[in-house]
């Protein structure tokens, strides 16, 4: 029997349990249902393993048990001193469709407008009707000058500064990111990031053992004081930011927050990780933070996005004093581009041909936009024309996870902010409205007037 008496007591989690064997997997089980049911909300605390245990009448190393295989499923997180919480990116790893015959409409990947590809396909007929044509289907040993200086050309004309010998390529921004935390941290250093944060950084930390720290914010960027805070308080190595179009809430830095995240960096002895997914979207950007801070900067610019998927390319442009290291983990981690592949991305960027779709995808972007502008006025959209993704604030009490699963019973695929979250932290609820996802404008039109009727029904 408990030792204690718990029909007053408050629990955040009295679980209705059958006690099939073996306990700890049956217990587990429980968990994660009641997770996906969200009879447990994502940031929910959960009871003491022990005061858990006797409220069940079973031993402490029975919940222990449960407990970490749900944490190793990413349903768990543990702050030292606080107790355990449900994750608040728990549903990434959970499927909250139900069966569905229709397919959903697609808001919730990044993926852009599929566009004219007359020219690219010219490039590649010519590509494979030279006398050469059989060494692009060899492995890739090392990069022609001539690629090097392409993609110099085009990182500085992104606004960043460096010379050839700092550059590598990467076979697309994840591994990019890879790439550059395996450079700069060990398992267990800390990354300072914003409170919420691109998914792929999150899965890349966890595999490589990096912590990640949300660090406070003053409007919608990081604080001075937030980041000397995390520098003094959880002793953060780095910072990684995207402050062009902020994945997921579509934020543009001021100039002065990059100033002056440079400048702290350049005080506290920090590395920064600079992802420049959506840069080249920007037709007068801001000054890179690589730029005010060369000598502490990986800057990785990513082309899926902004010219085509399938080409899977990003550079990376590092200090000197790392060149050597980045290029070795891209090589022997086979992290770099096919042969094809990269000789096709440096023929468009000296024909002139990559411009041409970065034009295009602008012109997309800024179509698309105003579509979700116009069907959700009268709510918070955040971000602008020339965006690939929006950031919708939700109504007080309306969670993202609430507003998530609610879209997909109405055929809509959206993530909402607990596959970005970081940490228990309070942050703003909101769905990333992926605007360039959907096959065409009508499709993106019927999504985005689904999801106004969820916001139009809520009743808090």
């Amino acid at each position: 029997m408990p030792v204690n008496s718990f029909e007053t007591y408050p629990m955040s989690w009295k679980p209705a349990w059958s006690k099939e064997r073996p306990l700890y997997q049956s217990l587990a089980r429980r968990l994660e249902e009641d997770i996906r049911s969200g009879a447990l909300l994502p940031g929910t605390k959960l009871p003491p393993q022990r005061e858990l245990a006797d409220f069940l009448d079973i031993n402490v190393s029975t919940v222990s048990q449960a407990f970490r295989i749900c944490s190793d499923k990413g349903l768990l997180t543990s702050v030292t001193g606080s107790g355990t919480f449900v994750a608040y990116d728990a549903m990434t790893n959970l499927s909250l469709a139900p069966d569905r015959t229709e397919p959903l409409i697609e808001l919730a990947s990044m993926m852009p407008e599929t566009i004219a590809v007359d020219g690219v396909v010219a490039s590649l007929q010519s590509m494979l009707a030279e006398e050469k044509a059989p060494s692009f289907f060899q492995y890739s040993c090392g990069s022609a000058a001539w690629r090097r200086m392409a993609a110099l050309d085009l990182l500085r004309r992104a606004g960043a500064v460096g010379d050839e010998g700092t550059v590598a390529a990467a076979n697309g921004g994840q591994n990019a990111i890879v790439a550059s935390l395996l450079a700069l941290c060990r398992p267990g250093d800390r990354l300072g990031v914003d409170p919420l944060v691109y998914s792929g950084l999150k899965q890349a930390a966890r595999l490589l053992g990096v912590r990640l720290v949300p660090v406070a914010q003053e409007q919608g960027e990081m604080s001075t004081d937030g980041i000397r805070y995390a520098v003094q308080n959880h002793q953060i190595k780095g910072l990684y930011v995207v402050p062009d179009f902020q994945n997921p809430t579509a934020h543009v830095m001021s100039e002065q927050g990059r100033r002056t995240i440079a400048q702290i960096a350049e005080d506290e002895g920090l590395f920064i990780i600079e992802d420049g997914v959506a840069r080249l979207m920007a037709a007068d950007p801001l000054p890179t933070i690589q730029s005010l801070a060369p000598e502490r900067t990986f800057f990785i610019l990513s082309l899926s996005k902004v010219l085509l998927p399938t080409l899977r390319m990003a550079y990376i442009l590092c200090p000197p004093a790392y060149a050597g290291t980045l290029q070795d983990i891209v090589q022997s981690l086979h992290l770099s581009q096919s042969e094809l592949l990269a000789e096709l991305t440096a023929r468009l960027l000296v024909s002139g041909a990559a411009e041409a779709l970065i034009a295009a995808r602008r012109e997309g972007a800024a179509r698309r936009n105003a579509i979700a502008e116009e069907i959700l006025q009268g709510y918070t959209l955040l971000g602008s024309s020339e965006c690939l993704s929006r950031w919708l604030v939700l109504p007080e009490g309306l969670t993202g996870t609430q507003a998530e699963a609610e879209a997909r019973r109405r055929g809509v695929a959206v993530y909402g902010d607990a596959h970005f979250a970081v940490g228990p932290a309070s942050r703003q609820h909101g769905l990333r409205l992926a605007v360039t996802a959907p096959a065409d404008d009508d499709e993106l039109a019927e999504g985005l007037r689904r999801l106004k009727s969820i916001l139009d029904d809520w009743h808090p």
